[in-house]
């Protein structure tokens, strides 16, 4: 490929040859101004062979680079034209990607909002069992304790009978303690 316009020293290729097409360019002004006009007409009579002859050594005598620059803006629109559909559809996939990640991030909102009044609810749930568990293991434990304290008088009761005859105080008149049966040995089975 030639260069379209001067090199890096500013000068032109060797093969530049304007000033040739534009002399015979001049040539085919000069004749057409200088033909004879025809009588009673605005036209004029000129050599057509002479004219057409001038015209072609004027296309022939244009620079290369004038060609070279024709095809070249034709492949710059055709590079362009390809540069935009691709920009294009790089937008087209960016947006789509975009919209397809704002979704993920909704859906992913919506997941940990989910999840987060699913643990509130579940802590909710433990406190509620929790509670109840020490309310139930309360009672049994205060039933247990009356068992326990029954139990108790009636061991101490029963140690005090086997010691009928040792008691203390029995010779001193003190009263001896008086041994309370219970309605029933144990009793947690009722409540």
């Amino acid at each position: 490929m030639t260069d379209i316009g001067p090199n890096a020293m500013g000068e032109r290729p060797p093969d530049y040859r304007a000033p040739q097409a534009e002399s015979l360019l001049r040539q085919a002004i000069e004749i057409v101004e200088t033909a004879r006009p025809m009588p009673l007409s605005a036209s004029s009579m000129i050599n057509k062979e002479e004219v057409l002859a001038l015209l072609q050594a004027s296309v022939q005598g244009l620079p290369e680079e004038l060609r070279a620059a024709r095809w070249l803006l034709k492949e710059r629109d055709d590079f362009l034209a390809k540069v935009q559909t691709e920009g294009d559809q790089i937008i087209t996939t960016a947006r789509a990607r975009a919209e397809q990640m704002v979704q993920r991030t909704e859906l992913v909102k919506t997941a940990e909002e989910r999840a987060r009044r699913v643990v509130a609810q579940a802590e909710d749930k433990a406190r509620e069992l929790k509670l109840e568990t020490e309310d139930w293991c309360d009672q049994k434990l205060g039933a247990m304790e009356i068992v326990l304290d029954r139990t108790m008088r009636t061991v101490a009761s029963g140690r005090t009978r086997l010691q009928g005859a040792k008691l203390p105080g029995a010779d001193s008149g003190e009263a001896v303690p008086e041994i309370v049966e219970p309605d029933g040995f144990f009793d947690q089975d009722d409540g």
